[in-house]
C-alpha cells in the first residue's frame, strides 16, 4: 500500500518539473498578476479574461512567471492556469478567419486584434481557432499563443 501513497504524490512534483517555456492559458475569470511569487507580495495587474494565452517562463512551487501579450511579466498562482492551448488576435485591422487552411479558402468571418479563441493545430502558417461557436483557420502570424513560446 505504501507504493500507491507514493505513486500518487508523484504527479504534483512532476508537474513542478515542466519544461519552460511553455504556453498555457488563463483559467479563472479574475487572475492576479504580483510581482513576487507569494500572496505577500503586490497585485500588479488583475487580468479578467479566461482562455487568453500566456507564456510561462519559470516555476516556483505553486507559482508561475508569466508573461502575457503585451510581454508584462509577473507571477500568478499555477492552479488557476490551464494547460490548455489559446490564441489571441494580433496585428493591425481585421483578421480574416477562413474555411480552410488558405487564402483560397471560403471567407467565413472578419476578427478584431484582442480577440481570443480556443487554438488547434497549426500547419503550413495556418492555425484552427475557435472563438465560441465560431471555427476556422487563421494565419499564424496574426496569432499570439501559436508556435513555439
Amino acid at each position: 500500500m505504501p507504493f500507491l501513497l507514493l505513486a500518487g504524490l508523484a504527479a504534483p512534483l512532476q508537474a513542478q518539473d515542466r519544461e519552460t517555456p511553455y504556453w498555457a492559458t488563463i483559467r479563472a475569470s479574475v487572475l492576479n498578476m504580483r510581482v513576487g511569487p507569494s500572496a505577500d507580495y503586490k497585485i500588479d495587474w488583475v487580468y479578467r479574461l479566461p482562455g487568453l494565452p500566456v507564456k510561462v517562463l519559470r516555476l516556483m512551487e505553486g507559482w508561475r512567471l508569466i508573461e502575457d501579450p503585451d510581454g508584462a511579466q509577473g507571477w500568478v498562482v499555477a492552479r488557476l492556469l490551464s494547460p490548455d492551448r489559446g490564441a489571441i488576435v494580433i496585428g493591425d485591422g481585421l483578421a480574416e478567419l477562413r474555411d480552410g487552411p488558405s487564402h483560397d479558402a471560403m471567407l467565413k468571418w472578419r476578427v478584431e486584434p484582442g480577440v481570443v479563441g480556443a487554438l488547434g493545430g497549426c500547419d503550413d502558417g495556418w492555425c484552427e481557432l475557435r472563438i465560441d461557436d465560431y471555427r476556422g483557420y487563421i494565419a499564424q502570424n496574426r496569432l499570439w499563443g501559436a508556435g513555439e513560446p
